[in-house]
């Protein structure tokens, strides 16, 4: 081989390999991540502290608390989920002020056949023009003939007939 095909071969392999190093470092970097809460914080390779509440923190010293969990509309404290029932059937808990309308909430027992024992509504102990958890209770009378199990049914009250706002909630209960 000359000497001329030589130094070719040669320059062409110096510039592969210049640019097998060089051309990663030439290449667009990717959009930076705009870090606005916990989650892009993550996303950005923040620091994830084990504080209360967890946190993550960015080289830049800014800080992010991780969301709270979505909290339920309705919690129900009586009935618990499968207890044991009897008429006439106490329904206390809060909900969101958002699910009554005038002051009430329907409700409906059913037994495990799904026949309707009750239909009615539960009535809003306070003021339930608010986001915020109002208390409600009521008094269900049901007879549950010969069925063992049942569900207690509590929608969100819901005048506009809309039915991507309706809303409902089921708890199991058995029969005495």
């Amino acid at each position: 081989m000359d000497n001329k095909r030589v130094l070719q071969v040669g320059l062409i392999i110096i510039l592969a390999a210049v640019a097998w190093f060089w051309l990663p470092h030439l290449r667009p970097l990717e959009e930076p991540i705009n870090v606005t809460d916990f989650s892009s914080c993550q996303q950005a390779g923040g620091n994830v502290l084990q504080t209360d509440p967890i946190t993550c923190k960015m080289p830049d010293g800014r800080t992010f608390a991780e969301e709270e969990s979505a909290q339920p509309d309705v919690i129900l404290d009586q009935p618990k989920y499968g207890d044991l029932v009897k008429s006439p059937l106490g329904v206390m808990g809060r909900a969101r002020g958002t699910w009554f309308f005038e002051a009430s909430m329907p409700v409906t027992l059913k037994d495990d056949t799904g026949k309707v024992l009750f239909q009615g509504p539960v009535q809003a102990i306070g003021d339930w023009m608010t986001t915020d958890y109002v208390p409600f209770a009521g008094t269900i009378p049901f007879d549950p003939g010969t069925a063992q199990y049942g569900v207690l049914i509590i929608n969100k009250d819901n005048p506009s007939g809309n039915p991507d706002l309706d809303s409902s909630i089921a708890i199991p209960v058995r029969f005495k």
